[in-house]
């Protein structure tokens, strides 16, 4: 008969997740993990596996948790054009207001991880493609609606809305000048003219 678990499997991932997030895989020890866990090696290795196995469940777990976040910011405005400028706003506005500024989790796993490691390559991309879905599927409703006039492009559209969000969320890390932001995210917006 197996142990019972005398913690919180998802709370502890969560703590979990928002250590790899703040310091990233190779910075953040074991020792980080259990203290901000508040689990020991054991408890960790039972549950989740080694430390790379327990990065890809945290890694999993904000990408669906993001990815679902995202669908509902976007589905919440009946206005398409307007659902993607608040979107990119609150991304920019997050990034500001946040210190330390982590970032996105995923797309610092991408910079990190992704060159050498082909598990979390796939991860990533996999992500990516998710949310260029999830961007073509608000424009299509825009297209169907008259709000926009894209033609059949709302595929090439949203992979090039994704580039931007990947582009300004690794800027974002060096924190521009607002203005510098704020005037390009407006040329951003145009490709929903």
């Amino acid at each position: 008969m197996g142990r019972i678990r005398e913690f919180d499997e998802e709370k502890v991932l969560e703590a979990a997740m928002q250590l790899f997030w703040e310091k990233g895989y190779e910075a953040t020890s074991l020792s980080d993990l259990t203290s901000r866990m508040g689990i020991q090696r054991p408890s960790i290795y039972s549950a989740f596996g080694d430390k790379k196995e327990l990065f890809e469940a945290a890694l999993r777990k904000y990408t669906n948790t993001r990815a679902s976040h995202i669908r509902a910011q976007l589905q919440s405005n009946p206005s398409v054009k307007e659902a993607f400028r608040a979107f990119f706003e609150s991304v920019v506005d997050d990034e500001y207001a946040e210190n330390p500024r982590k970032g996105c989790f995923c797309i610092n796993t991408m910079v990190e991880l992704a060159p050498h490691d082909e598990k979390f390559e796939i991860l990533t991309r996999e992500h990516q493609m998710y949310l260029s879905v999830i961007f073509q599927e608000t424009i299509e409703r825009g297209i169907e609606s008259g709000e926009l006039k894209i033609g059949g492009n709302s595929k090439a559209v949203a992979q090039a809305l994704l580039l931007s969000l990947i582009g300004l969320t690794v800027m974002l890390k060096s924190r521009p000048e607002r203005s510098f932001v704020d005037n390009s995210l407006e040329v951003t917006l145009t490709l929903l003219k």
